[in-house]
């Protein structure tokens, strides 16, 4: 929640706004009124540039060849991402659909259960067609965090007034924070964060539409409307972006307008049944839209109804609060330790950004949006920690309020330390609300406030994101020789197959704009006891047996049994050919199994294959 404007902002409205000559009134020519319309949004259209500037500059590892290279800390996410996208891409050749049969054949996988950025991947599909998917994951990793960043900044600029310094510092936290760039390395779904401003700006002018204040008429009930319109667009959209996004904004929310509720009582009179109501409509309307959806995700073919990643290895050490992201200036590796990876940096403010935010919160007073922010900051935080504290590495024993929600349905598919991502947000417009207070006050504070916000940003400044050269494909792949063994829509069994582990093998799929079908693989699936959710499936006897040899390298002792089952496993999969190229892992000692397995093969470029 955030209120209209703060005391400062009321009394003093920034310099741009006031000047700016409105392009309806400045009369003339088009290119007058564009001059116009350029002055007026100046300082919108600098931040913005410097936002791009500042994401292309920690994504420049990956430029001007995406293709050739890749992020080196998490390679295996951005090869699941880049498979997803390629296959989102082919929803301009009308072919869609929630449960896809070209991962895990023959039984499929299911995008609502998994991350797979659908709303994204096909708004960009005309640049994964026409580039690569590869590309279109470098604008993705970019795009999202200053896309984010600027979102915040609109937001901040236009629902709190807040001056174009202050609000871009805040929005800066807010798109380029620790949290935002380690979640870069590959997490797609959870950067993609620049609805999340619109969900509160909606949900800030229903809430002035709810209130009666100064209206004789009561309530603004059209404006109110179209909100709850907004609202259930906005978030249906999400949903096909990151649900785990959505989840937190709209807990973070809930904790807000209850806090800010209870700051202010005569508001909380005034506008709770007409805000309320909206809320559940707009819920409502998503619902309705998303409940075919929503019976995939949970219920149907392949679908998941609970989280698979455990809470309480996936919680915050409580001291990554006061330690500094390995991915900043002034960070060190040592932090790694303190969390699961160099993907989930997402507490790591150090202790100059906790006791400036600190500092801020208790100069800014009592106001009810700072009670409502410091509370949600609190919450999430806390949340943050998981079922149980950890310090240092060390279990403690003691329980953390996550403890209270684990097991609740939807709940229990975020990760505790991804409550962290929330704070983010609420730091930044803590930061801007006292940046702006001190730009208008006359005391010390004017400059104080500033250099003391500037310090504490500097102490997290990013460092660009590790990269590597990719390893090439085979040319069996790019050259399109694969087309003489697979028929139209088959299947083809790379060996090894991919694994959660090593999906290195996605990669040929992606190539071809996952032209065809593929088993096993990487992906969330309910495969584990009782159908609960798992990562990728169990491998096959035959799969089992070559990924055995591709690791250690020893040749086995294949009989009829082994060919037999080989036979039966081909047929499972459904599979049109088999292939093994010479840059596998003791490729010959491979080709020389499937010979004794399916008998002699095809040379086809630079790969051996078996056709069925």
């Amino acid at each position: 929640m955030v209120d209209a404007v703060s005391s400062a902002a009321r009394t003093a409205p920034g310099p741009d706004r006031d000047q700016a000559v409105h392009p309806a009134r400045a009369g003339g020519s088009r290119a007058t009124r564009l001059r116009a319309a350029v002055r007026r949004h100046r300082a919108d259209l600098v931040v913005g540039f410097l936002f791009v500037a500042l994401a292309g500059w920690l994504t420049h590892g990956l430029w001007p060849s995406p293709g050739t290279r890749m992020l080196a800390l998490n390679p295996a996410d951005q090869t699941l991402y880049e498979w997803f996208l390629a296959l989102d891409a082919r929803a301009l050749h009308g072919e869609f659909s929630l449960v896809t049969d070209r991962l895990n054949a023959p039984d499929g996988v299911n995008l609502m259960a998994n991350t797979s950025v659908v709303a994204l991947g096909v708004l960009l599909a005309p640049v994964t067609v026409a580039f690569g998917a590869p590309v279109t994951f470098a604008l993705l990793v970019a795009g999202n965090m200053a896309g984010t960043a600027f979102a915040w900044h609109l937001l901040l600029t236009r629902t709190l007034r807040a001056g174009p310094l202050a609000a871009a510092l805040g929005a800066a936290v807010c798109g380029f924070g620790p949290g935002m760039v380690s979640q870069s390395n590959g997490h797609l779904h959870m950067t993609a964060q620049w609805l999340v401003p619109v969900l509160v700006w909606l949900v800030v002018r229903l809430l002035r539409a709810a209130d009666p204040a100064g209206r004789p008429d009561g309530p603004d009930r059209r404006r109110a409307a179209s909100s709850v319109v907004g609202l259930a667009v906005v978030a249906t959209v999400q949903v096909f972006v990151g649900e785990e996004v959505l989840f937190l904004a709209a807990l973070t929310l809930a904790v807000m307008a209850v806090a800010y509720g209870m700051a202010d009582r005569d508001l909380l009179r005034r506008a709770l049944p007409t805000f309320a109501g909206g809320l559940l409509c707009a819920g409502g309307l998503a619902l309705v839209v998303l409940a075919y959806p929503l019976w995939v995700q949970f219920a149907g073919p392949q679908g998941v109804a609970d989280g698979m990643f455990p809470p309480a290895y996936f919680s915050a050490d409580l001291t990554g609060w006061t330690r500094l992201s390995a991915l900043t200036v002034f960070g060190s590796p040592e932090a790694v330790r303190l969390t699961t990876g160099p993907a989930e940096f997402t507490t790591f403010l150090g202790w100059p950004l906790l006791l400036v935010t600190i500092g801020c919160a208790v100069w800014l007073g009592r106001r009810a949006l700072v009670v409502a922010v410091v509370a949600a900051g609190l919450v999430a935080a806390a949340l943050a920690l998981g079922p149980e504290v950890v310090v240092g590495g060390e279990r403690t024993g003691l329980p953390g309020p996550y403890a209270l929600l684990a097991g609740l349905p939807v709940v229990d598919g975020a990760l505790p330390m991804r409550f962290a991502l929330v704070v983010l947000p609420l730091v930044g417009t803590l930061l801007t609300l006292a940046v702006h207070r001190a730009r208008h006050d006359s005391g010390p504070a004017r400059r104080l406030v500033p250099v003391a916000v500037g310090a504490a940003l500097l102490s997290i400044f990013p460092t660009p994101l590790p990269t590597v050269d990719r390893p090439a494909l085979p040319e069996f792949v790019t050259g399109g020789h694969w087309r003489q063994c697979v028929r139209p829509g088959g299947v083809l069994v790379p060996v090894p197959t991919a694994t959660p582990k090593d999906p290195w093998p996605m990669r040929w799929a992606t190539a071809t704009d996952v032209a065809f079908g593929m088993p096993e693989g990487f992906f969330i699936g309910p495969y584990g006891e009782g159908g609960t959710a798992t990562m990728g499936t169990w491998q096959r006897p035959t799969s089992a047996l070559l990924a055995d040899v591709a690791r250690r390298g020893v040749a086995p002792a294949v009989g009829d049994r082994h060919r037999r089952q080989a036979a039966r496993d081909v047929d499972s999969w459904g599979a049109s050919c088999v292939a093994v190229t010479d840059d596998a892992p003791h490729a010959e000692l491979l080709r020389r199994t499937l010979e004794q397995l399916f008998g002699p093969g095809t040379r086809i470029a630079d790969a051996w294959t078996w056709r069925f």
